[in-house]
């Protein structure tokens, strides 16, 4: 019993941190020639710079994985940017007050927000070809962000974040 009350916990901590992502690509490009990739020279991803690290070194692995090599005459560049926004909180607690029966009466309602709100961090991709500068492939992600994650905590969310943007590179 204690270990499927353990797994269901460990699965609703996991659903909340799940990764959300939009693909979008140009349909009539030819994906097979895309087979070496660098970043662009002036990346600035908006990450900080152990992020930012730890966050390339994901997106190799998984290019790696599909058979695309780093190289320094790539047949793409990849562009990173990313930003942080807080999400309001949906939850709250109503107090209410007011009057019912044959007195006449009125009613008071106020709206307590529960807890913090959310911060969420969300990353774009952009694939952009070498020789005639035209994006073909782009992946938008959104997260939730942790500010006060341990650095093991931060690599493991960047990592899930590679792995399920590139998963559907190259589209079918």
């Amino acid at each position: 019993m204690k270990g499927k009350l353990f797994l269901f916990a460990v699965g609703l901590l996991c659903s909340c941190n799940a990764v959300k992502v939009n693909y979008d690509y140009d349909r009539a490009v030819d994906f097979s020639n895309y087979t070496t990739y660098n970043y662009y020279p002036d990346l600035h991803t908006g990450l900080s710079e152990l992020d930012t690290k730890r966050l390339l070194d994901a997106v190799d692995a998984e290019m790696q994985a599909k058979g695309i090599k780093l190289t320094e005459e790539p047949d793409f560049f990849i562009n990173i940017e990313s930003n942080s926004y807080q999400q309001p909180k949906n939850s709250s607690v109503g107090v209410g007050l007011g009057g019912t029966g044959r007195q006449v009466g009125g009613g008071v309602s106020v709206g307590i927000p529960v807890g913090r709100p959310d911060v969420q961090r969300q990353i774009r991709f952009d694939f952009v070809d070498n020789e005639k500068d035209e994006l073909f492939w782009q992946a938008e992600s959104q997260s939730t962000f942790k500010e006060n994650s341990t650095p093991q905590e931060r690599e493991e969310m960047l990592k899930a974040v590679a792995k399920k943007v590139l998963e559907k590179y190259p589209p079918e």
